[in-house]
């Protein structure tokens, strides 16, 4: 791959999966990425975290791992602290609608919490910051249990864990530019706490309840705290669409609010039938603010890949939506450049993105009668007259630009077909490139070339 092609989304080789995207510029100039590492597919995340950095957004490096889940002593340990986690005796419009089972009613079942003991050790979604020459990593695990690991590198190892005095999940950390370091976690409401000068500890007494509500500000979980002038932005997966596939911000005038829900910046809802949950972070690089999220992948909530988009702050504050795209922080696809199956941005149907049954490289797989799948963007230099596909199986394909039909062939038992675009393409600088599917007959789709 060119450094142009490994900008653009996913923006990790397709082997990692690093899902609950907090992005950092660190002190030697570099953007640091602290997420999940989906390896399975039967649970959220695994026992391992493993840091991705980059020094320009094109070339990514996925260091050695930097925690593992065993490392962690009090880990269902009967022994140890346990601190609430969700209070399920007080059940939000979502939990009632999408979690029935584990909300009731009656007296003697109020306050029943639900624990994940019947899961390994998993590591789920951290965040990290650099102080007085350290660098500290929040962790959460699938006990519920909170902590704080130390290193002397942005990439670890994170060593000397110690407990927090607090239980749920997605915790983020933001230190100010006076030095003054704060704590946020939560599951339906965020919580958040001035840290103690230490970083690894804070006054139980302090802790502001409720920051941000799913009934106020439609949040869900994944708190993520930024500053922007004289404004914080606290972002976090949003219910406000019907499942937190999308990110949402709210902003106020201090860490600890309180925060006026401002609305959506981006939404993951159909990067894959399965979509459901999304978690990530907005980030200053260069001048230039960026969106880090996740999407899943072959047909389950899970193998979630890090994606980025280039956002706007606008001068009253607010974050424009901006949708999926394959370029990322990338250029458009230009004329004769292969694209790659795996970076379809928007997909339609049961089709899905996954490894071939034969091998490694990931494609579009699943494809049923009338599905479809977008590419954002391609470029013209002149026109396109022709399209190259990389396919196995059979079946018809439409290809489309900017949803205008421009080509029809059939895909017949070959590995390669060429085919003559039926309207000249004029010159474009963004064009979306679809492709729609009949009649398929186990294909699978590798790539396609526009000439």
């Amino acid at each position: 791959m060119n450094r142009k092609d490994l900008a653009r989304n996913p923006v990790l080789p397709p082997e990692h999966h690093i899902p609950d995207g907090e992005a950092h510029v660190m002190p030697d100039g570099k953007l640091y990425v602290y997420g999940s590492y989906d390896n399975q597919r039967d649970f959220y995340c695994s026992n391992i975290y493993r840091v991705a950095s980059t020094a320009d957004l094109k070339a990514w490096e996925v260091h050695d791992i930097a925690l593992r889940a065993e490392d962690i002593p009090w880990f269902n340990n009967p022994e140890a602290p346990h601190y609430p986690g969700v209070d399920w005796s007080r059940p939000t419009p979502f939990m009632r609608e999408r979690m029935p089972e584990l909300v009731s009613d009656s007296p003697e079942e109020k306050g029943v919490k639900f624990r994940t003991t019947d899961v390994p050790a998993l590591l789920y979604a951290p965040d990290c910051a650099y102080r007085n020459g350290k660098y500290y990593l929040y962790f959460c695990m699938s006990d519920e249990s909170e902590g704080v690991a130390v290193s002397d590198k942005p990439t670890g190892p994170f060593l000397h864990p110690v407990q927090l005095p607090c239980g749920q999940i997605d915790p983020a950390v933001f230190v100010d530019e006076d030095g003054s370091a704060y704590y946020y976690w939560g599951q339906f409401c965020a919580r958040g706490v001035r840290l103690n000068d230490d970083m690894v500890s804070f006054d139980e007494t302090k802790v502001i309840e409720d920051l941000v509500t799913e009934e106020e500000h439609f949040f869900h979980e994944g708190s993520s705290m930024r500053k922007i002038g004289d404004t914080y932005y606290f972002v976090f997966a949003d219910v406000e669409r019907g499942k937190p596939t999308a990110l949402g911000y709210a902003t106020g005038k201090t860490p600890l609010g309180p925060f006026t829900y401002r609305g959506i910046i981006i939404d993951n809802a159909d990067c894959d039938s399965a979509s459901w949950n999304n978690h990530g972070s907005i980030e200053c690089v260069n001048g230039q603010w960026y969106i880090f999220y996740h999407r899943c992948s072959r047909g389950t909530q899970l193998y979630r890949r890090l994606c980025v988009e280039p956002i706007q702050i606008l001068p009253d504050g607010t974050i424009p939506e901006v949708c999926m795209t394959s370029q990322g922080a990338g250029e458009p696809f230009g004329p004769g450049e292969k694209i790659q199956a795996f970076r379809a941005c928007e997909l339609h149907g049961s089709i899905y993105i996954a490894p071939e049954e034969n091998g490694s490289e990931e494609a579009l797989t699943h494809i049923g009668e009338g599905d479809s799948a977008s590419f954002r963007y391609v470029r013209t230099e002149g026109t396109f007259h022709r399209a190259v596909l990389e396919y196995s199986g059979r079946g018809n394909v439409r290809i489309l630009l900017n949803r205008h039909v421009v080509g029809t062939a059939d895909l017949p038992d070959e590995e390669r077909t060429e085919v003559q675009l039926t309207e000249e393409v004029q010159s474009q600088e963004q064009a979306e490139l679809t492709l729609v599917f009949i009649k398929p007959q186990g294909l699978v789709i590798r790539s396609i070339t526009l000439f």
